[in-house]
């Protein structure tokens, strides 16, 4: 069966949406052993993936709340939650109601309270303790991204001024830089809980795709100009991301020290610029993304959201009933791990997610009249 909602699609988006999940399903794998050798970099640098989803996303939803404006259309702010809605909430709450109901489904004994898996704010004043479905803290950061881009975006258009845009895009960044400076001086014990997953903290991946939506709807001769460029994009790209890894090359993202520390400062709206100009690679008819198809990218790509919600907890499943297998870690424990996330995932994607996608685009008649368009049907999420 073929896993695809429209006849077109670009693949580069494809490919960098499989590769983010990809690389945040093997970093989850350090929590039930060690990785070999070889993907050492995998263990300390996986959680960029979450990073490049936050850029797709940004990207991709940040176009859905633009394009009515350059078509002077009305834009229904309704409208627009309602499609997250159904785009996000029945598969996440299925799986948390896994979470809460079957306890045996849990990577980790303790669960935060419900009220903050329902309310998105599981992510402020994490606590390791209570660290089952703690991926959910990213799904989190969207959540309240969607709540405030479409009321911004209104506010902003009602006299559009490009001026007032990139002073808005400017001073979340810039007060993201000097929140995570004040933290991180402050409360250096607290890296990960207090930066890395709170939602105050983590804009930069978010706010970097939408000015590349921002660029693509509103100054499509800039957008040209780029999309010449598409090697250069990547190039350039791949050094700003190479720069974020040297800066934490010596630990992981909880050293506050060094390197380590200016990267924390400043390695995020680094990342994000870096994977910005990657994912603007990846949608140029010059750039290597848009030029080769990897083959199981486009299926990946389409199960990514079921994959991420469930994939902790399937490899917690496969390492406790399996435990001949899985231990020590070995090809066949990675194969059993990849085939049975992917059955999870699809089972989740055919039972809930897909019915309610159709669901939610019986309003809507008219079919996409490109493939970005058909991207922004099918946007990434986490």
């Amino acid at each position: 069966m073929k896993l695809t909602a429209a006849p077109t699609r670009l693949f580069g988006l494809d490919t960098l949406r499989a590769f983010a999940v990809t690389i945040v399903m093997l970093y989850h794998l350090t929590i039930f052993g060690e990785l070999p050798s070889r993907l050492r970099i995998v263990t300390s640098f996986g959680w960029m993936g979450v990073d490049l989803f936050f850029v797709l996303s940004g990207f991709l939803i940040g176009q859905q709340a633009l394009k009515p404006y350059l078509t002077r259309q009305r834009f229904s702010i309704p409208e627009f939650y309602r499609r997250r809605a159904y785009r996000i909430l029945p598969a996440y709450l299925v799986v948390l109601a896994l979470y809460f109901l079957v306890p045996g489904w849990r990577e980790a004994p303790r669960l935060a309270p419900l009220w903050k898996f329902l309310t998105f704010t599981m992510n402020i004043g994490f606590s390791f303790n209570r660290r089952a479905f703690s991926h959910a803290w990213s799904l989190c950061v969207e959540e309240y991204f969607y709540l405030v881009l479409p009321l911004l975006v209104a506010l902003l258009m009602r006299r559009p001024s490009a001026r007032k845009t990139v002073a808005v895009l400017a001073s979340v960044v810039l007060f993201g830089i000097g929140l995570r400076a004040f933290l991180i001086t402050h409360y250096p014990d607290k890296v990960w809980t207090g930066i890395y997953y709170p939602t105050y903290t983590r804009l930069d991946g978010l706010l970097t795709g939408v000015a590349l939506a921002i660029v693509r709807t509103f100054r499509p001769a800039w957008w040209q100009t780029l999309m010449q460029r598409g090697h250069t994009l990547f190039l350039t790209g791949i050094v700003c991301v190479g720069s974020v890894i040297w800066m934490f090359r010596n630990d992981d993202l909880g050293n506050d020290t060094g390197s380590a520390m200016w990267g924390v400062i400043f390695g995020f709206p680094l990342l994000a610029l870096g994977l910005g100009l990657i994912t603007a690679s990846s949608v140029s008819r010059n750039g290597i993304l848009a030029r080769v198809r990897v083959p199981g990218a486009e299926t990946i790509a389409t199960l990514a959201f079921s994959l991420y919600l469930t994939h902790k907890a399937v490899g917690n499943l496969v390492m406790q009933h399996f435990p001949r297998i899985t231990a020590p870690q070995g090809p066949v424990s990675w194969l059993l791990y990849a085939v049975t996330c992917l059955l999870a995932a699809l089972l989740l994607h055919v039972a809930v997610e897909r019915p309610f996608l159709r669901l939610r685009d019986r309003a809507t008649r008219r079919k996409p009249n490109s493939a970005l368009e058909n991207e922004m049907r099918e946007e990434p999420a986490l």
